[in-house]
């Protein structure tokens, strides 16, 4: 028969309210008393819920998992992948969504520290050192995933933005296109706005081609309602554009909306890449030529490394992950 809190209490000799003291981390009661009520609690193999297996292993088998917007396409693919490496170890994991609001991310990660969590996963943002002073007296492994520190040493998952950049916007030059505008996200954003638009102008310098910018837009964020209307302003800007790299499939479809509004012709007017291969891009009509970053895998990868650094106890190194072209339907070579 499973063993009950009542049984601990009688064979620990203390009272029931005691054994729950102890359990939930609450004073009143002697060190001497938590020891044997510890010890009652392996003796029976007692393991009512995750505080109790932390007090006896000094772990509680979850994961701390923290995003900027938990209902993004971007995000669920990756926890995806974290639950599926997280279940399979026998963890759990607690979702935060931080709204990239440095207060919510404050009290989220101070949260995450009262629940005891063995790890964290923070995704997509810049670590500031006022969170890297919180997570350093939390005293448990970190990895970072779709976002690095070169400030602060922690290890990193993620895709070299830059370099995807470039490959997106090299993929239009070899389709023919010389006229690329590009939808941007917030350039104050080091790691994925700027990055990306540097990797765009780094296309063009060294396929010969003169950055205009009159051919760039900056939104405020990734986001298909942060790209309304930001294509029409593009082609105000510079009617000559024959091809457009959105920053994010949401801007891109964004800017396949906008297109359908102006009546212009998606691709035969005009050639669309997008940035992430999210399922929104497969659903797009017609389906979206996209940059792939592969976010399940990115995911399961940071799960992996986040679980070895607690069983070993060692660091481990950072990972930069393979990005790819999906091609569809919204480039078209241009003649």
């Amino acid at each position: 028969m499973t063993p009950t809190i009542k049984d601990v209490a009688k064979k620990a000799n203390v009272s029931i309210a005691t054994v729950s003291r102890i359990l939930n981390n609450q004073q009143g009661y002697s060190l001497k008393t938590k020891e044997r009520v510890i010890e009652a609690i392996k003796d029976l193999g007692y393991q009512p819920n995750a505080i109790a297996r932390g007090l006896i292993n000094k772990r509680t088998q979850t994961l701390g998992i923290l995003f900027p917007d938990v209902s993004s396409m971007f995000s669920s693919d990756i926890l995806k992948g974290i639950e599926e490496i997280a279940h399979t170890k026998g963890h759990s994991v607690v979702v935060c969504h931080t709204d990239s609001s440095k207060k919510r991310m404050t009290k989220y990660l101070q949260v995450l520290n009262e629940k005891r969590v063995d790890g964290i996963i923070f995704t997509s943002e810049v670590i500031t050192e006022d969170y890297y002073k919180i997570i350093e007296e939390m005293d448990v492994p970190v990895v970072l995933l779709a976002t690095q520190s070169y400030r602060f040493p922690l290890p990193y998952v993620k895709v070299d933005d830059k370099h995807a950049a470039y490959s997106a916007v090299s993929y239009l030059i070899e389709k023919g296109h010389r006229n690329i505008g590009m939808i941007s996200g917030p350039i104050e954003d080091e790691i994925a706005g700027r990055p990306r638009v540097e990797g765009y102008k780094q296309a063009l310098e060294e396929h010969g081609i003169t950055f205009d910018e009159k051919k760039l837009v900056i939104t405020s964020g990734f986001y298909y309602e942060t790209g309304t209307g930001m294509l029409s302003r593009l082609l105000k800007q510079d009617e000559s554009i024959t091809a457009v790299f959105a920053a994010s499939d949401e801007l891109a479809v964004s800017a396949m909306s906008n297109a359908f509004e102006m009546g212009i012709h998606v691709p035969n007017e005009l050639s669309i890449i997008g940035y992430d291969n999210l399922k929104i891009s497969q659903m797009a009509i017609p389906p979206l030529t996209t940059l792939a970053q592969p976010l399940y895998e990115m995911g399961k990868l940071g799960a992996e490394l986040l679980l070895d650094m607690l069983e070993t106890g060692k660091a481990v190194e950072s990972r930069i992950v393979p990005h790819h072209i999906v091609e569809r339907k919204t480039v078209k070579a241009y003649e």
